[in-house]
Protein backbone atom coordinates (compact mmCIF):
# COMPACT_ATOMS: atom_id res chain seq x y z
CA UNK A 1 0.00 0.00 0.00
CA UNK A 2 1.34 3.61 -0.77
CA UNK A 3 1.14 6.75 0.96
CA UNK A 4 -1.11 7.68 -1.21
CA UNK A 5 -3.28 4.58 -0.35
CA UNK A 6 -2.81 4.73 2.96
CA UNK A 7 -4.71 8.59 3.34
CA UNK A 8 -8.47 7.12 5.03
CA UNK A 9 -10.45 7.01 1.88
CA UNK A 10 -13.71 6.22 3.94
CA UNK A 11 -14.97 9.74 4.65
CA UNK A 12 -13.80 11.12 1.41
CA UNK A 13 -15.53 8.69 -0.92
CA UNK A 14 -18.98 9.18 1.05
CA UNK A 15 -18.94 12.53 0.67
CA UNK A 16 -18.02 12.29 -3.44
CA UNK A 17 -20.23 10.02 -3.56
CA UNK A 18 -22.88 11.83 -2.14
CA UNK A 19 -22.48 14.24 -5.14
CA UNK A 20 -22.96 12.05 -7.63
CA UNK A 21 -25.94 10.22 -6.24
CA UNK A 22 -27.77 13.19 -5.42
CA UNK A 23 -27.48 15.04 -8.82
CA UNK A 24 -27.15 11.77 -10.74
CA UNK A 25 -30.22 12.51 -12.76
CA UNK A 26 -29.42 16.34 -13.36
CA UNK A 27 -29.33 17.08 -16.99
CA UNK A 28 -26.62 19.20 -16.64
CA UNK A 29 -24.51 21.51 -14.07
CA UNK A 30 -26.31 24.29 -14.17
CA UNK A 31 -29.46 22.68 -13.57
CA UNK A 32 -32.72 22.73 -16.49
CA UNK A 33 -33.42 25.96 -17.60
CA UNK A 34 -36.52 27.14 -18.44
CA UNK A 35 -37.62 26.75 -22.41
CA UNK A 36 -37.11 30.42 -23.31
CA UNK A 37 -33.21 30.49 -21.80
CA UNK A 38 -31.55 29.24 -24.66
CA UNK A 39 -31.08 29.29 -28.50
CA UNK A 40 -32.38 26.93 -31.03
CA UNK A 41 -29.91 23.89 -31.61
CA UNK A 42 -26.78 24.84 -33.56
CA UNK A 43 -25.73 23.58 -36.60
CA UNK A 44 -22.99 21.12 -37.18
CA UNK A 45 -19.09 22.48 -36.43
CA UNK A 46 -17.53 24.75 -39.11
CA UNK A 47 -16.20 23.63 -42.06
CA UNK A 48 -12.41 24.23 -41.46
CA UNK A 49 -9.50 22.71 -44.12
CA UNK A 50 -7.64 20.13 -42.82
CA UNK A 51 -3.59 21.19 -42.40
CA UNK A 52 -2.97 16.97 -41.71
CA UNK A 53 0.18 16.32 -43.71
CA UNK A 54 0.59 12.79 -45.34
CA UNK A 55 1.17 10.14 -43.23
CA UNK A 56 0.85 11.88 -39.95
CA UNK A 57 -3.28 11.09 -39.87
CA UNK A 58 -4.08 10.37 -35.99
CA UNK A 59 -4.73 6.59 -35.55
CA UNK A 60 -8.85 7.82 -35.32
CA UNK A 61 -10.83 10.77 -35.68
CA UNK A 62 -12.77 10.29 -32.76
CA UNK A 63 -12.43 10.89 -28.60
CA UNK A 64 -15.32 11.26 -26.45
CA UNK A 65 -14.36 14.36 -23.90
CA UNK A 66 -16.71 15.35 -21.17
CA UNK A 67 -17.34 18.87 -19.56
CA UNK A 68 -19.26 20.71 -17.06
CA UNK A 69 -20.87 23.55 -18.25
CA UNK A 70 -19.46 26.33 -17.07
CA UNK A 71 -16.70 28.69 -18.82
CA UNK A 72 -13.96 26.77 -18.18
CA UNK A 73 -15.12 24.16 -20.67
CA UNK A 74 -15.11 26.94 -23.45
CA UNK A 75 -11.90 25.87 -25.47
CA UNK A 76 -13.42 22.17 -26.04
CA UNK A 77 -16.67 23.36 -27.17
CA UNK A 78 -14.95 26.09 -29.37
CA UNK A 79 -12.45 23.39 -30.59
CA UNK A 80 -15.67 21.38 -31.58
CA UNK A 81 -17.72 24.35 -33.09
CA UNK A 82 -15.22 26.05 -34.90
CA UNK A 83 -13.95 23.25 -37.00
CA UNK A 84 -10.37 22.98 -34.59
CA UNK A 85 -10.38 19.58 -34.02
CA UNK A 86 -11.12 18.51 -37.62
CA UNK A 87 -8.62 20.82 -39.31
CA UNK A 88 -5.86 18.55 -37.02
CA UNK A 89 -7.69 15.00 -38.59
CA UNK A 90 -10.01 14.58 -35.37
CA UNK A 91 -13.66 15.36 -36.98
CA UNK A 92 -15.73 12.72 -35.07
CA UNK A 93 -14.42 14.65 -31.33
CA UNK A 94 -17.67 14.01 -28.82
CA UNK A 95 -17.97 16.77 -26.19
CA UNK A 96 -20.29 15.61 -23.55
CA UNK A 97 -22.33 17.52 -21.26
CA UNK A 98 -21.68 15.62 -17.56
CA UNK A 99 -24.14 16.00 -15.06
CA UNK A 100 -21.65 16.64 -12.08
CA UNK A 101 -18.15 15.96 -11.22
CA UNK A 102 -18.82 12.75 -10.06
CA UNK A 103 -20.63 11.69 -12.63
CA UNK A 104 -17.46 12.78 -14.86
CA UNK A 105 -15.65 11.11 -12.46
CA UNK A 106 -17.54 7.91 -12.99
CA UNK A 107 -17.82 8.09 -16.91
CA UNK A 108 -13.67 8.44 -16.80
CA UNK A 109 -13.48 5.17 -14.87
CA UNK A 110 -15.38 2.78 -17.34
CA UNK A 111 -13.74 5.05 -20.58
CA UNK A 112 -15.65 5.39 -23.73
CA UNK A 113 -15.90 1.51 -24.76
CA UNK A 114 -17.80 1.35 -21.56
CA UNK A 115 -20.04 4.63 -22.70
CA UNK A 116 -18.16 6.77 -20.49
CA UNK A 117 -15.24 9.41 -21.62
CA UNK A 118 -11.62 8.94 -22.22
CA UNK A 119 -11.15 12.26 -20.52
CA UNK A 120 -11.77 15.89 -20.69
CA UNK A 121 -12.30 19.13 -18.11
CA UNK A 122 -11.02 18.47 -14.64
CA UNK A 123 -10.28 20.65 -11.10
CA UNK A 124 -7.28 20.20 -9.63
CA UNK A 125 -6.24 17.68 -8.31
CA UNK A 126 -8.86 15.21 -9.19
CA UNK A 127 -6.39 13.62 -12.14
CA UNK A 128 -4.28 12.90 -9.19
CA UNK A 129 -6.86 11.49 -7.49
CA UNK A 130 -8.15 9.52 -10.38
CA UNK A 131 -5.11 7.93 -10.77
CA UNK A 132 -4.04 6.95 -7.17
CA UNK A 133 -8.00 5.61 -7.00
CA UNK A 134 -8.42 7.71 -4.17
CA UNK A 135 -11.94 8.54 -5.56
CA UNK A 136 -12.61 5.93 -7.82
CA UNK A 137 -13.30 2.74 -5.11
CA UNK A 138 -9.57 2.13 -4.96
CA UNK A 139 -9.52 1.29 -9.02
CA UNK A 140 -6.76 3.18 -10.37
CA UNK A 141 -7.31 5.04 -13.52
CA UNK A 142 -3.96 6.17 -14.54
CA UNK A 143 -4.47 9.96 -16.13
CA UNK A 144 -2.55 12.36 -18.09
CA UNK A 145 -2.70 15.94 -17.33
CA UNK A 146 -2.27 17.82 -20.89
CA UNK A 147 -2.73 21.43 -20.52
CA UNK A 148 -4.52 23.75 -18.56
CA UNK A 149 -8.01 25.37 -19.83
CA UNK A 150 -8.18 28.35 -18.47
CA UNK A 151 -7.40 30.86 -15.44
CA UNK A 152 -10.04 32.80 -13.21
CA UNK A 153 -13.65 33.04 -13.67
CA UNK A 154 -14.50 32.23 -10.08
CA UNK A 155 -15.95 33.42 -7.75
CA UNK A 156 -16.89 33.66 -3.84
CA UNK A 157 -20.83 34.71 -3.72
CA UNK A 158 -22.49 35.60 -0.24
CA UNK A 159 -26.18 34.87 0.68
CA UNK A 160 -28.22 38.32 0.50
CA UNK A 161 -29.22 38.58 4.21
CA UNK A 162 -25.12 39.41 4.69
CA UNK A 163 -25.60 41.99 2.92
CA UNK A 164 -23.67 45.49 4.59
CA UNK A 165 -22.12 42.92 6.94
CA UNK A 166 -18.22 43.58 5.02
CA UNK A 167 -17.93 40.60 4.26
CA UNK A 168 -15.54 40.78 1.07
CA UNK A 169 -12.11 39.66 -0.29
CA UNK A 170 -10.51 40.30 3.43
CA UNK A 171 -12.47 39.11 6.62
CA UNK A 172 -9.35 39.62 9.27
CA UNK A 173 -12.00 42.07 11.09
CA UNK A 174 -14.53 39.42 10.67
CA UNK A 175 -13.73 36.49 12.93
CA UNK A 176 -16.16 37.85 16.04
CA UNK A 177 -19.00 37.70 13.25
CA UNK A 178 -18.32 34.04 12.30
CA UNK A 179 -17.33 33.04 15.95
CA UNK A 180 -21.17 34.47 16.64
CA UNK A 181 -22.63 32.32 14.47
CA UNK A 182 -20.83 29.22 15.46
CA UNK A 183 -21.46 30.04 19.22
CA UNK A 184 -25.50 30.67 18.34
CA UNK A 185 -25.42 27.24 17.00
CA UNK A 186 -25.94 28.21 13.41
CA UNK A 187 -22.70 27.94 11.75
CA UNK A 188 -21.44 29.99 8.47
CA UNK A 189 -22.71 27.49 5.50
CA UNK A 190 -20.13 27.45 2.52
CA UNK A 191 -20.31 25.00 -0.33
CA UNK A 192 -18.64 24.04 -3.28
CA UNK A 193 -19.08 21.52 -6.60
CA UNK A 194 -16.98 18.73 -5.11
CA UNK A 195 -14.97 17.85 -2.37
CA UNK A 196 -10.72 18.19 -2.17
CA UNK A 197 -10.62 19.96 -5.34
CA UNK A 198 -10.46 23.63 -7.10
CA UNK A 199 -13.50 25.55 -5.60
CA UNK A 200 -13.47 23.75 -2.34
CA UNK A 201 -9.84 25.10 -2.24
CA UNK A 202 -10.20 28.68 -3.36
CA UNK A 203 -13.36 28.63 -0.12
CA UNK A 204 -10.66 27.54 2.50
CA UNK A 205 -7.65 29.74 1.63
CA UNK A 206 -10.52 32.79 1.24
CA UNK A 207 -11.32 31.79 4.92
CA UNK A 208 -8.21 30.91 6.40
CA UNK A 209 -6.45 33.91 5.26
CA UNK A 210 -9.01 35.76 7.34
CA UNK A 211 -8.55 33.85 10.22
CA UNK A 212 -11.28 31.38 9.89
CA UNK A 213 -11.01 27.58 10.42
CA UNK A 214 -13.04 26.01 7.44
CA UNK A 215 -13.17 22.83 9.22
CA UNK A 216 -14.03 24.17 12.77
CA UNK A 217 -15.63 27.95 12.40
CA UNK A 218 -18.19 27.21 9.63
CA UNK A 219 -20.26 23.95 7.79
CA UNK A 220 -18.70 23.33 4.65
CA UNK A 221 -20.94 21.11 2.44
CA UNK A 222 -21.22 19.79 -1.31
CA UNK A 223 -23.63 20.94 -3.24
CA UNK A 224 -24.40 20.68 -6.93
CA UNK A 225 -24.64 24.03 -8.75
CA UNK A 226 -28.07 23.37 -9.59
CA UNK A 227 -29.09 23.85 -6.36
CA UNK A 228 -27.28 26.94 -5.45
CA UNK A 229 -29.49 29.80 -6.38
CA UNK A 230 -32.83 28.16 -4.84
CA UNK A 231 -30.43 27.36 -1.40
CA UNK A 232 -29.44 30.62 -1.30
CA UNK A 233 -33.08 32.08 -1.70
CA UNK A 234 -34.49 29.79 0.85
CA UNK A 235 -31.70 30.51 3.70
CA UNK A 236 -30.10 27.03 3.23
CA UNK A 237 -26.39 28.19 2.09
CA UNK A 238 -24.26 31.53 3.14
CA UNK A 239 -21.29 31.34 1.28
CA UNK A 240 -20.63 29.05 -2.63
CA UNK A 241 -17.48 29.17 -4.11
CA UNK A 242 -18.91 29.36 -7.93
CA UNK A 243 -17.49 29.81 -11.75
CA UNK A 244 -18.92 31.82 -14.28
CA UNK A 245 -21.50 32.58 -15.11
CA UNK A 246 -23.28 31.95 -11.95
CA UNK A 247 -22.27 34.88 -10.15
CA UNK A 248 -23.72 36.61 -12.99
CA UNK A 249 -27.12 34.81 -12.20
CA UNK A 250 -26.68 35.21 -8.00
CA UNK A 251 -26.74 38.80 -8.55
CA UNK A 252 -28.89 39.33 -11.16
CA UNK A 253 -31.70 37.37 -9.56
CA UNK A 254 -30.64 39.42 -6.07
CA UNK A 255 -29.51 36.01 -4.21
CA UNK A 256 -26.62 36.97 -3.38
CA UNK A 257 -23.85 39.00 -3.62
CA UNK A 258 -19.89 38.37 -4.65
CA UNK A 259 -17.53 38.69 -1.21
CA UNK A 260 -14.26 38.27 -4.20
CA UNK A 261 -12.62 37.56 -7.35
CA UNK A 262 -11.21 34.67 -7.40
CA UNK A 263 -8.30 36.33 -9.79
CA UNK A 264 -8.35 38.95 -6.71
CA UNK A 265 -7.11 35.75 -4.34
CA UNK A 266 -4.71 35.18 -6.94
CA UNK A 267 -3.58 36.68 -10.36
CA UNK A 268 -3.57 34.18 -12.92
CA UNK A 269 -3.99 31.37 -10.81
CA UNK A 270 -4.59 27.48 -12.48
CA UNK A 271 -8.13 26.28 -12.75
CA UNK A 272 -9.20 23.83 -14.64
CA UNK A 273 -7.51 21.38 -16.80
CA UNK A 274 -7.66 18.85 -20.13
CA UNK A 275 -6.49 15.10 -18.79
CA UNK A 276 -7.12 12.20 -20.73
CA UNK A 277 -7.04 8.54 -19.65
CA UNK A 278 -3.19 7.25 -20.01
CA UNK A 279 -4.53 4.51 -21.92
CA UNK A 280 -6.16 6.19 -24.29
CA UNK A 281 -3.34 8.51 -24.57
CA UNK A 282 -0.55 5.86 -24.91
CA UNK A 283 -2.69 3.92 -27.80
CA UNK A 284 -3.14 7.58 -29.90
CA UNK A 285 -0.31 9.65 -29.72
CA UNK A 286 -0.77 11.50 -32.83
CA UNK A 287 -4.62 11.65 -31.76
CA UNK A 288 -3.65 13.22 -28.78
CA UNK A 289 -1.74 16.30 -30.27
CA UNK A 290 -4.46 16.55 -32.66
CA UNK A 291 -6.81 17.18 -29.65
CA UNK A 292 -4.00 19.52 -28.28
CA UNK A 293 -3.50 21.42 -31.19
CA UNK A 294 -7.50 21.85 -31.70
CA UNK A 295 -7.91 23.54 -28.27
CA UNK A 296 -4.55 25.20 -28.57
CA UNK A 297 -5.98 27.44 -31.73
CA UNK A 298 -9.46 27.12 -30.02
CA UNK A 299 -8.04 28.93 -26.99
CA UNK A 300 -5.88 31.56 -28.96
CA UNK A 301 -9.71 32.23 -30.59
CA UNK A 302 -11.39 32.38 -27.06
CA UNK A 303 -8.84 34.91 -25.84
CA UNK A 304 -9.16 37.66 -28.16
CA UNK A 305 -11.67 40.03 -26.80
CA UNK A 306 -13.15 40.55 -30.41
CA UNK A 307 -14.87 36.83 -30.49
CA UNK A 308 -16.47 37.07 -26.81
CA UNK A 309 -19.64 38.46 -28.27
CA UNK A 310 -19.76 35.30 -30.41
CA UNK A 311 -18.03 32.63 -27.63
CA UNK A 312 -21.19 34.00 -25.37
CA UNK A 313 -23.38 32.77 -28.18
CA UNK A 314 -21.85 29.80 -28.76
CA UNK A 315 -21.89 28.43 -24.78
CA UNK A 316 -25.31 30.09 -24.28
CA UNK A 317 -26.96 27.45 -26.86
CA UNK A 318 -28.83 24.71 -25.31
CA UNK A 319 -26.80 21.68 -25.95
CA UNK A 320 -24.05 23.08 -23.73
CA UNK A 321 -24.69 25.75 -21.15
CA UNK A 322 -28.34 26.30 -22.07
CA UNK A 323 -28.09 30.07 -20.12
CA UNK A 324 -29.13 33.47 -21.61
CA UNK A 325 -26.32 35.03 -23.95
CA UNK A 326 -26.81 38.15 -21.35
CA UNK A 327 -26.18 35.51 -18.69
CA UNK A 328 -22.29 35.16 -20.35
CA UNK A 329 -21.18 37.95 -22.13
CA UNK A 330 -20.43 40.61 -18.82
CA UNK A 331 -18.55 38.23 -17.02
CA UNK A 332 -16.27 37.17 -20.18
CA UNK A 333 -15.82 41.04 -20.83
CA UNK A 334 -14.40 41.41 -17.32
CA UNK A 335 -17.42 43.21 -15.94
CA UNK A 336 -18.66 41.96 -12.96
CA UNK A 337 -21.49 43.29 -10.70
CA UNK A 338 -20.80 41.98 -7.46
CA UNK A 339 -23.75 43.37 -5.57
CA UNK A 340 -21.80 45.89 -3.43
CA UNK A 341 -19.11 46.95 -5.96
CA UNK A 342 -18.41 46.51 -9.48
CA UNK A 343 -15.26 45.25 -11.43
CA UNK A 344 -14.44 46.56 -15.24
CA UNK A 345 -11.54 45.32 -16.19
CA UNK A 346 -10.46 42.23 -19.02
CA UNK A 347 -7.45 41.06 -16.71
CA UNK A 348 -9.49 39.61 -14.46
CA UNK A 349 -12.12 38.07 -16.76
CA UNK A 350 -11.48 34.58 -17.62
CA UNK A 351 -8.87 34.00 -19.68
CA UNK A 352 -7.36 30.98 -21.82
CA UNK A 353 -4.62 31.66 -23.60
CA UNK A 354 -1.96 34.25 -22.19
CA UNK A 355 -2.44 36.34 -18.48
CA UNK A 356 0.17 38.49 -17.14
CA UNK A 357 2.79 35.66 -15.93
CA UNK A 358 3.11 34.25 -19.40
CA UNK A 359 0.80 30.67 -20.78
CA UNK A 360 -2.00 29.59 -19.74
CA UNK A 361 -2.55 27.10 -22.03
CA UNK A 362 0.74 25.18 -20.76
CA UNK A 363 0.46 22.79 -17.44
CA UNK A 364 2.92 24.12 -15.30
CA UNK A 365 4.06 21.46 -12.76
CA UNK A 366 4.55 23.61 -9.86
CA UNK A 367 0.75 24.54 -10.21
CA UNK A 368 0.08 21.07 -9.75
CA UNK A 369 2.40 20.72 -6.84
CA UNK A 370 0.47 23.66 -4.88
CA UNK A 371 -2.89 21.71 -5.59
CA UNK A 372 -1.24 19.06 -3.85
CA UNK A 373 0.35 20.92 -0.95
CA UNK A 374 -2.87 22.35 -0.61
CA UNK A 375 -4.29 18.78 -0.13
CA UNK A 376 -1.56 18.02 2.67
CA UNK A 377 -2.36 21.32 4.42
CA UNK A 378 -5.85 20.04 4.59
CA UNK A 379 -5.16 16.32 5.26
CA UNK A 380 -7.01 15.05 2.44
CA UNK A 381 -3.28 13.39 1.64
CA UNK A 382 -0.61 12.48 3.85
CA UNK A 383 2.31 14.61 4.99
CA UNK A 384 4.51 12.11 3.26
CA UNK A 385 3.15 13.33 0.24
CA UNK A 386 5.40 16.15 -0.29
CA UNK A 387 8.63 13.50 -0.63
CA UNK A 388 7.25 11.47 -3.61
CA UNK A 389 5.00 14.42 -5.26
CA UNK A 390 7.99 15.16 -7.94
CA UNK A 391 7.84 11.44 -8.94
CA UNK A 392 4.25 11.64 -9.60
CA UNK A 393 3.78 14.82 -10.91
CA UNK A 394 6.22 13.63 -13.30
CA UNK A 395 4.78 10.56 -14.34
CA UNK A 396 0.92 12.24 -14.47
CA UNK A 397 1.78 15.95 -15.83
CA UNK A 398 2.83 15.34 -19.69
CA UNK A 399 3.66 18.81 -20.40
CA UNK A 400 6.16 17.13 -23.28
CA UNK A 401 2.97 16.55 -25.35
CA UNK A 402 1.71 20.25 -24.96
CA UNK A 403 5.85 21.25 -26.08
CA UNK A 404 5.64 18.43 -29.21
CA UNK A 405 1.97 19.70 -30.32
CA UNK A 406 3.00 23.43 -29.54
CA UNK A 407 6.15 22.81 -31.83
CA UNK A 408 4.41 20.70 -34.81
CA UNK A 409 1.24 23.98 -34.66
CA UNK A 410 3.69 26.61 -35.29
CA UNK A 411 3.20 28.08 -32.05
CA UNK A 412 6.16 30.85 -31.65
CA UNK A 413 9.06 29.48 -29.57
CA UNK A 414 8.25 32.90 -26.95
CA UNK A 415 4.83 30.99 -26.29
CA UNK A 416 6.28 27.79 -25.89
CA UNK A 417 7.84 28.31 -21.54
CA UNK A 418 11.13 26.24 -20.98
CA UNK A 419 10.78 25.84 -17.31
CA UNK A 420 7.80 23.48 -16.02
CA UNK A 421 7.93 25.94 -13.07
CA UNK A 422 6.36 29.41 -12.82
CA UNK A 423 8.13 30.54 -9.63
CA UNK A 424 7.10 31.96 -7.05
CA UNK A 425 3.43 32.66 -6.17
CA UNK A 426 2.14 35.37 -4.37
CA UNK A 427 -1.63 35.23 -2.99
CA UNK A 428 -3.80 38.24 -2.05
CA UNK A 429 -2.88 37.73 1.92
CA UNK A 430 0.99 38.33 1.25
CA UNK A 431 1.47 34.40 1.92
CA UNK A 432 3.84 32.90 -0.77
CA UNK A 433 4.31 29.31 -2.61
CA UNK A 434 7.90 28.36 -3.99
CA UNK A 435 7.84 25.43 -5.78
CA UNK A 436 11.31 24.78 -4.67
CA UNK A 437 10.35 24.51 -0.72
CA UNK A 438 6.95 23.43 -0.58
CA UNK A 439 7.33 23.06 3.41
CA UNK A 440 8.00 26.51 3.86
CA UNK A 441 4.63 27.46 2.46
CA UNK A 442 2.83 25.23 4.87
CA UNK A 443 4.98 26.22 8.08
CA UNK A 444 4.29 29.71 7.32
CA UNK A 445 0.26 29.39 7.45
CA UNK A 446 -1.62 29.72 10.46
CA UNK A 447 -4.59 28.03 9.75
CA UNK A 448 -3.76 23.99 8.72
CA UNK A 449 -4.23 20.46 9.61
CA UNK A 450 -0.93 19.40 8.37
Amino acid sequence: MTQFESVSRRRFLLTAGATAASSILLKGCLGNPPEDAANPTSPAATPVASVVKPGEEPEVATARLGYIPIVEAAPLIVAKVKGFFAKYGMPDVQVDKQANWGAARDNVKIGSGGGGIDGGQWQMPMPYLITEGLITDDKKIDMYVLCQLNTQGNGIAIANKHLGKNIGLKLDNQVAFFNQLKSSGSRFKAAYTFPRANQDFWIRYWLAAGGINPDTDVELLTVPASQTVADMKRGAMDAFSTGDPWPYRIVAEKNGFLAALTAEMWKAHPEEYLAMRKDWVDKHPKATKAILKGIMEAQQWCDNFDNRKELAQILSRREYFGVPETVLLEPLMGKYNMGERTIDDKSMAVLYWKDSKGSVSYPYKSHDLWFLTESVRWGFLPKETLTTAKALIDRVNREDIWKEAAKEAGIAAADIPTNTSRGVEEFFDGIKFDPENPQAYLTSLKIKKA
